[in-house]
């Protein structure tokens, strides 16, 4: 089922919000809707787009600061990410006051995600992969028919997230890279959660934290 997307930089961290759409029944999904609620809005309506979700990668603020804004406003739930982020989404009032962001109430996902889980979209299925690491409760999104991945803070056009935040690790994280997303194939392309697109296949070769010729 093919699908249409639009990426929308939110919040002064210029973080990848996207819309993802349905071809077949224009419903959508906003991933990570980290701010700027009317930039959101204007382009899903440029798109022509139903928005009938909003999943998260993680629940740092640049990703989920408007969540719950945006579902009140909408009406729809929020799916994701996995249970181990509900202390960073709980704590999100007091990380944006430390970050100078638009103040964020804490929220509750009307559902949290699991590794091996599937998230519906219009007619297109996300397969989700728990993808510890920059956070603990990290999920990344695969559209394994359309070839494309959201992986949030995980992995970024050559480089990696960081590990020094409360619960990272980057044991973790290197083993969701290498051993969860390189699978999934080469030809993957990703968004990630801030900067350019890029392919797993690309990082395999050029990335210098996870390239094979650091692992081979």
């Amino acid at each position: 089922m093919s699908i249409k997307v639009s990426v929308v930089p939110v919040t002064p961290y210029q973080q990848n919000c996207s819309i993802i759409q349905c071809q077949a029944t224009g419903k959508a999904a906003v991933v990570d809707p980290g701010g700027d609620i009317d930039r959101i809005l204007s382009a899903a309506e440029q798109m022509g787009a139903t928005i009938e979700k909003i999943i998260l990668t993680h629940g740092h603020l640049d990703h989920c600061g408007v969540s719950a804004e945006l579902r009140d406003k909408l009406e729809v739930p929020i799916e994701g990410p996995e249970a181990a982020d509900k202390f960073w989404i709980d704590q999100l009032p007091e990380y944006c006051k430390m970050a100078g962001f638009p103040h964020a109430d804490a929220f509750t996902p009307d559902r949290w995600l699991h590794d091996g889980d599937t998230v519906k979209v219009g007619e297109v299925e996300l397969q989700v992969i728990h993808c510890p690491g920059h956070t603990p409760g990290h999920v990344v999104f695969v559209s394994d028919e359309n070839r494309i991945a959201w992986v949030g803070d995980v992995i970024f056009q050559g480089s990696i997230g960081r590990t020094d935040f409360p619960m990272s690790k980057h044991d973790d994280l290197i083993h969701s890279i290498r051993d969860k997303l390189f699978p999934l194939g080469d030809d993957i392309t990703f968004v990630p959660g801030h900067g350019p697109t890029s392919t797993f296949g690309q990082e395999r070769q050029t990335n210098p934290f996870v390239a094979d010729s650091r692992y081979g």
